[in-house]
């Protein structure tokens, strides 16, 4: 991603000078506008440093902890970033915490160094560092932040743990059946003399084995037209919408889907309204958070309701994508007026809930897999052990 290095001056005639990263010139103007500024010089800087495209979880989660650890024990935050850019173990990391550190020198915010680096970092570390630095809680915000990373992490640790046993089960079926087709069907061939004297299931189950052997060029474009359609229809919108509501309305996993969902809306927006946003924004960059459209979409007519004056725990029950239990909990909150203490209460709740639920949609997978291994072997006796059983006759 280009780089660009600015001079601006903002509302009140202050000059602003930094480095900003764009897709592209149009988009890099645009940011600064809606930062309120005016560019009066700026250059696309050419440079070989390594960066990264985007933070990881577990860096995010190192980095907070770290940040909240140095400011709760009184080091300046020029400091703390100084210290912290050396800590990071790759260059491309490094060269990152290293640019926000110069900004931050320079005078630039801590939230606008962040966002000057687009996509690197996550909007919803951004509006908390913002709200932080607004509040004079960064620290506070810091330490809300590292628990936050920590949980996902957490979160999505547990779930490739889970999913090792079911990629093992999926990857010895494909070698399996693979395996079946190409080498051990075409033995079972010379138990015949005459082919047409098969029955239709050895027939059928022959032409399958034939056909892997003989048109393998044929099965990989098919298999790589599949990924390229599937990958292409999942950018649609209309295709990404119902796919994305069939994963927390479907028979079954969609409800364990929609407890994952829960929790990770519960701890963000925890985070958000603890750290003093106000609660459009904090239903707007928790929903994000959660990368379903269908979600997105209800919460748009969440957000108008609450605009207009309904209260959330209602608006979020009409929508019907939580579980009753959690509308009625966020109703409680705000009778009670503690809706950030009982949000955060229910994300501990809801994180044991989502674990559970991880390894329930993975022990799901395992019977599947193994059924479906069950039935290729099956097939395969059922085609071939007639013609072994003459066999073994006419050689008595």
């Amino acid at each position: 991603m280009p780089s660009y290095a600015y001079t601006a001056k903002d509302a009140v005639g202050n000059v602003r000078k930094g480095v900003m990263q764009a897709e592209s010139e149009q988009e890099f103007l645009a940011r600064i506008r809606e930062k309120g500024m005016y560019v009066t010089e700026y250059q696309e800087k050419h440079s070989e440093v390594k960066t990264v495209k985007k933070f990881k979880t577990k860096d995010l989660a190192f980095a907070t902890r770290q940040m909240a650890a140095m400011l709760t024990s009184g080091l300046t935050l020029v400091r703390a970033l100084d210290i912290l850019c050396k800590e990071q173990e790759s260059e491309a990391a490094r060269n990152i915490w290293r640019d926000v550190y110069e900004n931050v020198q320079k005078g630039e915010s801590f939230s606008d160094s962040l966002e000057v680096h687009g996509s690197v970092f996550p909007t919803l570390l951004v509006a908390m560092v913002g709200a932080g630095e607004a509040s004079g809680s960064l620290d506070v915000i810091m330490q809300r932040l590292s628990d936050y990373y920590a949980n996902q992490n957490k979160i999505s640790n547990t779930i490739k743990s889970a999913m090792v046993y079911p990629i093992i089960l999926c990857v010895l079926l494909v070698v399996v059946v693979i395996g079946v087709f190409v080498f051990i069907m075409p033995t079972f061939a010379d138990l015949y003399d005459n082919p047409d004297d098969m029955p239709a299931l050895s027939k059928a189950m022959m032409n399958i084995g034939n056909g892997m052997i003989n048109y393998w060029y044929l099965w990989i474009g098919i298999i790589v037209v599949l990924v390229v359609v599937v990958t292409y229809a999942m950018k649609l919108p209309d295709v990404r919408m119902k796919w994305d509501r069939f994963i927390i309305k479907g028979p079954g996993f969609g409800k364990l889907v929609v407890k994952i969902y829960t929790a990770r809306f519960a701890q963000t927006m925890a985070s958000l309204y603890s750290a003093g946003l106000p609660m459009v924004e904090c239903l707007k960059r928790s929903a994000d958070t959660l990368n379903n459209s269908y979600i997105s979409m209800k919460f748009r007519d969440i957000i108008d309701e609450v605009k207009s004056g309904e209260t959330l725990s209602s608006s979020i029950q009409r929508a019907d994508i939580f579980d009753s239990m959690f509308c009625s909990i966020i109703y409680v909150g705000e009778e009670a007026g503690a809706l950030d203490d009982i949000l955060a209460k229910t994300a501990e709740y809801y994180d044991e809930e989502a674990d559970a639920a991880v390894k329930r949609l993975c022990s799901m997978l395992e019977p599947i897999m193994l059924i479906i291994m069950g039935i290729v072997i099956g097939l395969v006796c059922g085609a071939f052990f007639p013609a072994l059983y003459d066999s073994i006759g006419n050689i008595e």
